[in-house]
């Protein structure tokens, strides 16, 4: 696990050298056990090593036998052992135990068919100085950051943003089609960053760069294969698919321990795992500290769990620093319990098995078709289900708009997903949105044009897998794959996803939907595999996510007039209309709205703007650790 950065241009080779050096000081959170860099007259390339597999003779850049091909990477690679014995009966020469040779020999064997081989989490590159030529991929799913940007004839990539600032070809500039779209989505959803001019690799996607065109083409995507499986033969598939996968992923020269909290995903896999040490993360009211039911589940299946509670003080005090890390802004509440349970977690392994995943390959989300406690409307909605797709989008027309009760859950359950779905989150509607931005920032792409890119490709499929879908390419990738990374590599931790895995997903595309979500619960077929491990309340449990007291905070006097110091500031009219979200925020701290999830994201946008323009990118050091 480790960070990269680097560029291709024909400049000053000794220039070069403390150029590369500098992008690669910045992310050194990445890999504070070494660096290496390669540097010819067409590229530099830079890396920063957090010891995993190999301890003693993975370091990287890593050359292949006549030296004309160097990688580097960021990620794990599960099935590299078979895959280097496939290698070494082809005659390919080993120097090192690593998994990063695999793909350095493995590009060589197969070219860009070694994509198709692989299992794991990456970002990497390789370097053909014959060819001047830069090949470089990111994983199946897009767990593993990487961002590229063409700028004054410099081709630049990197695992964060942040190293780009350290390149004097970089011009640094606000993407204003950014901020509209993330009102509604709490993330960056375009594939745009906030910085003009920067891009991500899209998840399942490689490029190659050559004689300055950029070639960017997917490799993978989610197929759709439902079957006719009985229930009982999709839980055995489930269940044995994912201790195979916590098999694979705790594959390590270290130690892996687990986050567990008061959900059936991440207790599966703490339960499969029985690692050494297990980490939880609290608040201090109850309602908010899922460490200790966690706990009780470590104590009836004798597991060491340690936890610790965030205090209020703490979390605005870090906030502008996890902003830093993030890149770009997040208004995920849970970005802040997450980056303290991976310092927690950093302080004995450099390893942990994170739950992700389970819920957008096993319809874990209430909004997948469980938004009402009532049972006989969930029976009746079933039952409607199993309608002709015409019939079913003519009678959800006919429901639209109406207020009877359970009349919004049966409208959902039947009409087209890219009717009334956009993701997880949704925090401003879009009008809302452009009613508080200045003109400036109004213009950027719809919603619709944002969501329908990815519905086009999947309108053969059920409406449940429609969403799935959507999320698996917006809601995942960008954030909550993000901030796992970004939070958990701020902390110099690697975090695994063994229930994102391409095994996972081969199960995940041949569950019946029946048995993703129905009237008994939503992840059900998951959840009776996650039975045969936990007990019931713990398999069964409601989703709650990482609960985060904002509400409190807001309405909290001291965490109140801070959130309203930065929201006066001058340099806030730029983008909102100040009166405005100044109303937003003293109505919600006097009770007469409730208005915090709307506060916290433009809080959270000008908190990143303040990192990154106004204090020009440094890394802010809290008053707690100063």
């Amino acid at each position: 696990m480790c960070g990269i950065v680097g560029f291709i241009d024909r400049s000053n080779t000794t220039q070069k050298e403390q150029i590369v050096k500098n992008m690669m000081d910045t992310i050194v959170h990445r890999g504070p056990n070494s660096a290496g860099q390669f540097i010819d007259e067409g590229a530099a390339l830079g890396f920063r090593r957090l010891s995993i597999i190999d301890l003693e003779g993975g370091t990287q850049p890593i050359k292949n036998e006549d030296g004309t091909k160097i990688i580097t990477f960021n990620g794990e690679i599960y099935n590299y052992q078979s895959i280097r014995e496939d290698l070494i009966a082809k005659g390919h020469i080993f120097t090192t135990h690593a998994d990063t040779e695999v793909l350095l020999h493995g590009y060589e064997e197969y070219g860009i068919e070694l994509l198709q081989k692989i299992r794991g989490m990456f970002a990497f590159v390789i370097w053909d100085t014959e060819k001047q030529e830069l090949f470089g991929a990111r994983d199946h799913f897009g767990i593993k950051p990487l961002y590229y940007t063409i700028m004054n004839g410099t081709f630049m990539y990197g695992s964060e943003i942040k190293s780009f600032l350290q390149h004097p070809n970089f011009v640094k500039e606000l993407n204003k089609e950014a901020l509209k779209p993330y009102m509604t989505f709490q993330y960056s959803a375009l594939d745009e960053t906030f910085f003009k001019n920067v891009y991500r690799i899209k998840e399942g996607h490689y490029f190659i760069y050559k004689d300055g065109n950029l070639d960017i083409q997917q490799y993978w995507d989610v197929k759709e294969q439902e079957t006719t499986m009985t229930l009982e033969e999709t839980v055995d598939l489930i269940d044995d698919t994912v201790l195979k996968s916590v098999e694979a992923h705790r594959i390590a020269d270290v130690e892996v321990g687990s986050f567990l909290s008061s959900g059936v995903d991440s207790s599966y896999v703490t339960a499969v795992l029985r690692p050494e040490h297990s980490y939880s993360i609290g608040f201090g009211d109850k309602t908010y500290n899922e460490s200790i039911e966690a706990k009780k589940l470590a104590d009836l299946i004798d597991l060491n769990n340690t936890s610790r509670v965030v205090t209020g003080d703490e979390a605005f005090e870090y906030f502008p620093l996890i902003q830093y890390h993030l890149d770009e802004p997040d208004s995920n509440p849970s970005c802040v319990p997450l980056y303290f349970l991976t310092e927690l977690a950093s302080r004995d392994v450099r390893v942990a098995l994170s739950g992700e995943g389970a819920d957008e390959l096993f319809a874990g989300y209430q909004a997948y078709g469980m938004n009402t406690k009532s049972k006989a409307v969930k029976v009746v909605a079933e039952g409607l289900k199993k309608l002709p797709k015409n019939m079913r989008y003519s009678i959800a027309k006919g429901l639209k708009g109406k207020s009877f009760k359970g009349a919004l859950h049966l409208y959902t359950s039947l009409a087209p997903a890219e009717e009334f779905f956009i993701g997880q989150a949704k925090v401003f509607e879009e009008d809302e949105a452009v009613d508080y931005l200045q003109p400036e920032y109004q213009q950027s792409p719809t919603i619709k044009d944002i969501v329908d890119v990815h519905y086009e490709k999947v309108q053969d499929m059920s409406e449940i897998k429609k969403m799935q879908y959507l999320d698996m390419h917006q809601w995942m990738p960008k954030d909550i794959l993000l901030k796992a990374d970004k939070l958990a590599m701020a902390n110099s931790l690697e975090v695994r996803v063994p229930l994102l895995d391409k095994e996972m997903m081969k199960v995940s595309e041949i569950v019946p939907t029946k048995y993703l979500i129905n009237a008994e619960n939503t992840k059900f077929a998951f959840r009776q595999a996650a039975a045969r491990h936990l007990p019931e309340e713990w398999y069964n449990r409601e989703k709650l996510g990482f609960p985060v007291p904002i509400k409190d905070w807001l309405r909290e006097e001291k965490y109140y007039h801070i959130v309203r110091e930065v929201f006066t500031q001058e340099f806030v009219k730029e983008f909102f209309d100040q009166e405005k979200i100044v109303k937003l925020l003293d109505d919600n701290f006097a009770g007469t709205a409730d208005g915090r999830r709307k506060i916290w994201t433009i809080y959270t946008f000008l908190t990143w703007y303040q990192v990154y323009f106004i204090n020009d990118g440094i890394k802010p050091v809290p008053a707690a650790i100063a």
